[in-house]
């Protein structure tokens, strides 16, 4: 069953109170009726098993029936920073990201992207990037729902995370696998993963990276589509850190 995310203000126990656009989404989309189950999540870290006892115009209210805190961290935090794909791709990218468990996605400009946000614009998609998490961080019954930044420059990525292990994904650049690599393990610590385009990372990128002391890695003698490369490689990523399998 989905979780949906609710704001501390929502849970006056033993009741949980909706409003604004979850209370429209459930009501008008799901048609959630008094006597069905709804499970939510408060931002603080606790889950809700509730029984719905009203449904107005106004508002939706339920009963707790049972209460669980989320679990303990015991892996680090995962910044995904991808290249920004075109249309859907980017879309599809940050859903399955975000059920895969990453904490922050970083859309990331580079030399090859094809597509280009206008300033005007950059709200707006970081706005719609941020809600296709939160309801894929729902559907998969994830306990937190990952920050979008803003699109920011390839330049700006490593220094914004100075303490992380910092990884980037290129192809034919090296023999180091994703699979074997060495990766911090603490909960305390950071792993931050770059993605390029379609058509690969630039030389200036490569250098630029190398300098800055990101390993390079490889998923194998295949070249995959970069929304391929990204769940593939946030796949054994998880798996290597005990999120996944």
């Amino acid at each position: 069953m989905p979780t949906f995310f609710v704001t501390p203000e929502a849970v006056v126990p033993p009741v949980i109170r909706i409003t604004g656009s979850l209370l429209r989404h459930l009501r008008d989309s799901l048609r959630l009726q008094p006597g069905e189950p709804l499970v939510v999540t408060e931002e603080r870290g606790r889950r809700y098993r509730t029984e719905v006892t009203k449904v107005t115009a106004q508002a939706i209210e339920s009963l707790i029936v049972e209460t669980a805190a989320a679990p303990m961290r015991t892996s680090p935090q995962v910044v995904f920073a991808p290249a920004i794909l075109k249309g859907e791709r980017m879309d599809w990218v940050v859903q399955k990201a975000t059920e895969l468990g990453v904490d922050f996605i970083v859309p990331v400009h580079t030399k090859h992207g094809v597509v280009k946000i206008q300033p005007a614009r950059v709200e707006h998609q970081r706005a719609r990037w941020q809600r296709i998490a939160l309801e894929a961080a729902q559907q998969s019954e994830r306990w937190t729902v990952p920050t979008i930044a803003e699109p920011t420059d390839l330049s700006r990525v490593p220094a914004a995370y100075p303490t992380a292990a910092k990884l980037i994904l290129a192809e034919r650049l090296s023999e180091t696998s994703i699979a074997t690599v060495p990766l911090p393990t603490g909960p305390d610590q950071m792993i931050v993963l770059l993605i390029g385009p379609e058509g690969g990372w630039d030389e200036e990128e490569q250098r630029f990276v190398q300098k800055e002391g990101v390993t390079t890695l490889t998923l194998g003698s295949r070249i995959l589509r970069a929304e391929t490369a990204a769940i593939a490689a946030l796949s054994i990523l998880q798996s290597r850190l005990g999120e996944l399998g």
